[in-house]
């Protein structure tokens, strides 16, 4: 696996290695050892698929707040999607930073977010499903996020959202995290 280093800290792309023959396609997608030969520690705790039916769905901004800040590990099993990333994380070098980060139907990768980055997506394609590998379990209490349109953000999608959940829309502004 090849790990590419991002704009953001702590946060990178992962290009398996994919074998193809006959019978299809085969590549790790996570190796806990590998990745700490690179000095990144990861352990997976919980493992969460998003199915979204509808091009233009986005969902997001979401992290959960320290003690309970997750790493994640996101995959897309099939269809398309254009992640963006922001570092929230106040005693960060790329805090308010963010990055966004395109995934075609047939690309491999993941990506490995920080944690204390938030993260959202918009879909590109319909039944698009997104694979989350998570360092630690949801805590609702710790569970926040911020408007996917935030202007202090200053994310731009390639395209207007067309489905967003009630519960993000009600999302207030980007506040920095306490470290």
């Amino acid at each position: 696996m090849n790990v590419e280093e991002t704009t953001i800290s702590g946060v990178y792309r992962i290009h398996p290695r994919v074998h193809v023959d006959g019978r299809g396609e085969f590549w790790r997608a996570f190796c806990r050892e590998q990745l700490g030969l690179l000095g990144i520690g990861f352990d997976v705790c919980q493992s969460n698929v998003s199915v979204n039916q509808h091009r233009h769905t986005l969902r997001g901004f979401h992290y959960q707040r320290p003690p309970s800040a997750e790493q994640k590990i996101l995959t897309v099993v099939t269809g398309s999607v254009e992640v963006a990333i922001v570092d929230v994380r106040g005693d960060s070098a790329t805090c308010g930073r963010h990055e966004i980060f395109r995934f075609d139907d047939g690309d491999r990768s993941s990506l490995l977010v920080a944690a204390g980055c938030a993260t959202g997506f918009l879909t590109l394609a319909d039944q698009t499903i997104v694979h989350y590998q998570m360092s630690d379990f949801y805590q609702p209490d710790a569970y926040t996020g911020f408007r996917f349109d935030d202007p202090q953000v200053g994310v731009r999608w390639s395209a207007e959202p067309a489905v967003i959940s009630e519960r993000d829309l009600e999302l207030g502004p980007f506040v920095v995290s306490e470290p």
